[in-house]
């Protein structure tokens, strides 16, 4: 990775597979990883969602103009991060520029990438969940709508907030929440949770 690797301050805890697809359902804005060759980059994405359960697949997407499409291209990898609101300006700030014409991306808005142990795929610290992710090839629908899709290989979650296969933003702090993106440089963080009673 361009970047250097660093070790993770949150408890961060493998999510399984079959509960991979949570950690989408709500909607959140995600970071956009991918490595190839030892280049690095990240870009934020709003269009990001679960699309299966078994095995887990995502589908984002990635327009032709951005160095992150590049780096899928070439690795058939990417990483779905889920940032939170304290990341609120690193995120704006990726999603705004370019690695093609500020090169220095990643360390102009503070972004540090690790791998887990059993990985070599650029994570960005500080997210609250991270989706890795293989293309499934679709050549139509990635030159046509832009849009990737990916068999989650593995997944992760800050403890502090999702665990037992859930978000459980209620009892953590705000600044972990995940963002929404609307508009003009605004987000919204996830809110508080409405419990239908007798619900599974």
């Amino acid at each position: 990775m361009s970047q250097a690797a660093i070790q993770p301050i949150a408890p961060i805890r493998p999510v399984p597979l079959d509960r991979a697809y949570r950690l989408l359902n709500h909607g959140p804005t995600v970071l956009v990883s991918a490595e190839h060759d030892g280049h690095a980059n990240v870009m934020a994405a709003a269009w990001a969602m679960p699309l299966d359960f078994a095995p887990p697949k995502v589908a984002v997407v990635v327009d032709k103009a951005t160095f992150t499409r590049g780096l899928i291209e070439a690795s058939s990898r990417f990483v779905l991060n889920l940032p939170c609101a304290a990341q609120a300006a690193l995120t704006l700030g990726v999603g705004s520029d370019s690695a093609r014409t500020r090169p220095d991306k990643l360390a102009a808005h503070g972004v540090q990438l690790f791998s887990p142990a059993d990985e070599t795929l650029p994570l960005v610290a500080g997210c609250v969940g991270w989706l890795a992710c293989r293309v499934l090839p679709e050549p139509h629908n990635q030159q046509a709508y832009d849009l990737f899709l990916g068999e989650v290989t593995a997944a992760w979650a800050d403890a502090r907030v999702f665990c037992d296969g859930r978000w459980h933003f209620d009892d953590a702090p705000a600044e972990l929440r995940t963002l929404h993106y609307v508009a003009g440089g605004q987000f919204y963080a996830t809110g508080a949770s409405v419990v239908v009673p007798g619900a599974a």
